[in-house]
């Protein structure tokens, strides 16, 4: 296992790289603060290294809100999003995920679609990035590895993405949403029952929305 010291690039020439993306993005884009000894934790027990993508976000932030926290991305946890990438997959002793074995979540958007990294829990590239779909519930390659995902999660056209779960005043609406909670809609998203604004929408723990997903 590698050490700390080992993980970290001094020259932090990939976070340099991830603020650059940041600076040419015109969406709106909060970096939570890390808590520095959280950081290093998460960061050793991936075996991660600063020099990649994934290993900067951690190591660098607390997460990202992005969109007003439509989108969040995982890091070393903070107030804001307590969840860190570590904890939030119920990684083991050799920083395996149990919560998705053979796979790392690393982001969620405020609907509970969930994006992961596959190792080997879905058939496809290795290192590519999923999502996991709130009205399918099935899990989609996007066909990019986290490092392309990122890059598209800030400066992409996100809007598009999402254009048919977007509804009139969603924008106010997910500010009071916290980084470890989503909107749950009932009749739920994956079935067919109703138009999405007549849907009743409620702020629930992120954690019901994913167990009601995999019931």
């Amino acid at each position: 296992m590698k050490s700390l010291n080992e993980l970290v690039d001094q020259s932090k020439s990939t976070w340099l790289l991830i603020q650059e993306w940041i600076s040419k993005s015109a969406k709106n884009i909060e970096i939570i603060p890390p808590n520095n000894s959280d950081a290093g934790k998460v960061l050793t027990n991936l075996q991660v290294t600063t020099k990649s993508v994934l290993g900067s976000t951690i190591y660098y932030s607390g997460g990202f809100k992005i969109d007003n926290g439509w989108l969040r991305i995982l890091g070393s946890g903070s107030e804001s999003i307590t969840r860190d990438v570590l904890t939030w997959n119920k990684t083991d002793s050799c920083g395996k995920s149990t919560r998705l074995p053979g796979a790392l979540l690393v982001a969620d958007d405020v609907l509970g679609g969930f994006y992961a990294i596959n190792g080997d829990a879905f058939e496809g590239a290795i290192g590519n990035v999923y999502y996991l779909a709130p009205d399918t519930l099935k899990w989609e390659s996007l066909d990019m590895p986290y490092s392309s995902f990122l890059n598209w999660v800030l400066l992409g056209d996100t809007d598009l993405y999402y254009s048919s779960f977007r509804w009139r005043g969603w924008e106010n609406e997910v500010l009071s949403v916290g980084g470890d909670s989503g909107i749950l809609f009932y009749p739920f998203l994956w079935s067919s029952e109703k138009e999405l604004e007549l849907r009743r929408r409620s702020i629930v723990p992120i954690e019901e929305i994913w167990n009601l997903m995999h019931e």
